[in-house]
């Protein structure tokens, strides 16, 4: 399977309006709070613009609303992983990512048979407080070596100027939240992930 290499993540169906038809062609919907109802209505709004753009749509968590959609993907942390019926997401045709941050992890996240996996942070990041240190490139080129052919997701700090270094290592997909949605110009941020990207492609 291959993914995009430019894996933009957002918290609203109205960022997907902004930023999807400017070439993104992978996006993650993440959104933490929010009722059902709700979610089943920004889900449904991103579903339809992301078809408009021949973009793949990536649900964080709701794996259950990701079947009742009809979504491309849903991606799970590792304990989602815990609860989630993996049988139902695969029979819906549901392809899978899991986020993973040490060497138990990966191996639990392995054994699930991911259709991607995420590493991270590679450097440090303002989006969540985590428990684990940056990663660092050598990382990505370890997890590589393991999860191949797997594609590997790196997220966590990343910028334009860090994507040469981050492919390098072995990433397949450079991910993305706070460098574009904090950005002055958050357009003009994409357009010059996409530009960097396109390099790599």
């Amino acid at each position: 399977m291959k993914l995009d290499a430019f894996y933009l993540i957002v918290d609203s169906a109205a960022w997907i309006e902004r930023l999807v038809p400017l070439g993104v062609k992978l996006v993650q919907l993440r959104i933490k709070t929010m009722d059902e109802a709700g979610l089943r209505a920004e889900i449904r709004k991103a579903k339809a613009l992301c078809a408009q753009h021949h973009c793949q749509l990536i649900v964080n968590d709701h794996w259950r609303l990701a079947i009742e959609e009809g979504c491309d993907f849903v991606h799970l942390g590792q304990e989602d992983l815990q609860t989630a019926d993996r049988s139902r997401i695969r029979v819906a045709g549901v392809r899978l990512g899991l986020s993973t941050h040490d060497d138990i992890e990966l191996e639990t996240a392995m054994a699930a048979a991911p259709d991607y996996i995420a590493l991270g942070p590679i450097y440090p990041t303002i989006l969540k407080k985590m428990k684990w240190a940056p990663q660092g490139l050598e990382r990505i080129s370890e997890w590589k070596r393991r999860v191949a052919p797997v594609p590997l997701v790196a997220i966590g700090g990343l910028n334009p100027d860090r994507l040469d270094g981050v492919f390098a290592a072995g990433a397949d997909c450079a991910a993305v939240v706070t460098d574009i949605t904090l950005n002055d110009d958050p357009e003009a941020r994409t357009r010059e992930w996409i530009e960097k990207i396109d390099r790599w492609r």
